[in-house]
Protein backbone atom coordinates (compact mmCIF):
# COMPACT_ATOMS: atom_id res chain seq x y z
CA UNK A 1 0.00 0.00 0.00
CA UNK A 2 1.85 3.14 -0.85
CA UNK A 3 1.64 6.59 1.40
CA UNK A 4 2.46 8.42 -1.88
CA UNK A 5 -1.21 10.28 -3.00
CA UNK A 6 -1.53 11.80 -6.87
CA UNK A 7 -0.79 15.72 -6.30
CA UNK A 8 -2.84 18.05 -8.35
CA UNK A 9 -1.32 19.62 -11.63
CA UNK A 10 0.20 23.38 -10.95
CA UNK A 11 -0.22 24.23 -14.34
CA UNK A 12 -2.25 26.79 -15.09
CA UNK A 13 -5.51 26.67 -17.38
CA UNK A 14 -8.37 28.72 -18.55
CA UNK A 15 -9.36 29.02 -15.17
CA UNK A 16 -6.74 28.87 -13.28
CA UNK A 17 -7.16 29.64 -9.80
CA UNK A 18 -4.05 31.25 -6.79
CA UNK A 19 -1.42 33.16 -7.01
CA UNK A 20 -1.03 33.13 -10.77
CA UNK A 21 -4.01 34.40 -11.28
CA UNK A 22 -4.51 36.49 -8.63
CA UNK A 23 -0.90 37.97 -9.94
CA UNK A 24 -2.50 38.14 -13.78
CA UNK A 25 -5.27 40.19 -11.94
CA UNK A 26 -3.08 42.75 -10.06
CA UNK A 27 -0.70 42.91 -13.71
CA UNK A 28 -3.72 43.36 -15.70
CA UNK A 29 -5.43 46.41 -13.66
CA UNK A 30 -1.54 48.04 -13.69
CA UNK A 31 -1.80 47.85 -17.11
CA UNK A 32 -5.38 49.15 -17.63
CA UNK A 33 -4.48 51.55 -14.82
CA UNK A 34 -1.57 53.17 -16.69
CA UNK A 35 -3.80 53.62 -20.02
CA UNK A 36 -5.89 56.58 -18.78
CA UNK A 37 -8.37 56.93 -22.46
CA UNK A 38 -8.90 52.61 -21.59
CA UNK A 39 -9.71 53.51 -17.89
CA UNK A 40 -12.21 55.99 -18.66
CA UNK A 41 -13.53 54.01 -21.49
CA UNK A 42 -14.28 50.93 -18.92
CA UNK A 43 -15.84 53.06 -16.20
CA UNK A 44 -18.47 54.73 -18.39
CA UNK A 45 -18.81 51.11 -20.26
CA UNK A 46 -19.43 49.82 -16.39
CA UNK A 47 -21.90 52.40 -15.28
CA UNK A 48 -23.88 51.59 -18.58
CA UNK A 49 -23.16 48.05 -19.12
CA UNK A 50 -21.34 46.66 -15.60
CA UNK A 51 -21.37 42.71 -16.81
CA UNK A 52 -20.12 43.53 -20.77
CA UNK A 53 -17.25 46.06 -18.92
CA UNK A 54 -16.26 42.76 -17.21
CA UNK A 55 -16.42 40.71 -20.03
CA UNK A 56 -14.33 43.29 -22.01
CA UNK A 57 -12.12 43.42 -19.40
CA UNK A 58 -11.58 39.45 -19.12
CA UNK A 59 -10.88 39.74 -23.00
CA UNK A 60 -8.29 42.14 -22.80
CA UNK A 61 -6.52 40.35 -20.53
CA UNK A 62 -6.47 36.71 -22.88
CA UNK A 63 -5.24 39.44 -25.73
CA UNK A 64 -2.50 40.23 -23.02
CA UNK A 65 -1.40 37.12 -22.53
CA UNK A 66 -3.00 37.92 -18.63
CA UNK A 67 -5.84 35.08 -18.55
CA UNK A 68 -8.18 36.09 -15.49
CA UNK A 69 -11.68 34.93 -15.05
CA UNK A 70 -14.76 37.49 -14.25
CA UNK A 71 -14.23 36.24 -10.21
CA UNK A 72 -10.86 36.87 -10.45
CA UNK A 73 -11.18 40.58 -11.68
CA UNK A 74 -13.91 41.62 -8.97
CA UNK A 75 -12.05 39.87 -5.83
CA UNK A 76 -9.16 42.18 -7.22
CA UNK A 77 -11.18 44.93 -7.61
CA UNK A 78 -12.54 44.67 -4.33
CA UNK A 79 -9.01 44.09 -2.76
CA UNK A 80 -7.53 47.45 -3.86
CA UNK A 81 -7.53 50.52 -1.32
CA UNK A 82 -7.53 52.56 -4.12
CA UNK A 83 -10.86 54.91 -3.58
CA UNK A 84 -11.30 55.80 -7.43
CA UNK A 85 -11.48 51.54 -7.84
CA UNK A 86 -13.81 51.17 -4.75
CA UNK A 87 -16.00 54.06 -6.41
CA UNK A 88 -15.87 52.06 -9.46
CA UNK A 89 -17.07 48.90 -7.78
CA UNK A 90 -19.43 50.58 -6.17
CA UNK A 91 -21.09 52.40 -8.87
CA UNK A 92 -20.98 48.81 -11.33
CA UNK A 93 -21.39 46.47 -8.44
CA UNK A 94 -25.48 46.02 -10.25
CA UNK A 95 -23.90 44.12 -13.20
CA UNK A 96 -20.73 42.67 -11.32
Amino acid sequence: MSTSSPQPSTAPGPGATGEDSASNAAALYNRISADAELTQALFRQALQDPAGALDRIVTLGEHLGLPVSREQVKAHVASLEDPASKQWLLKARGGL
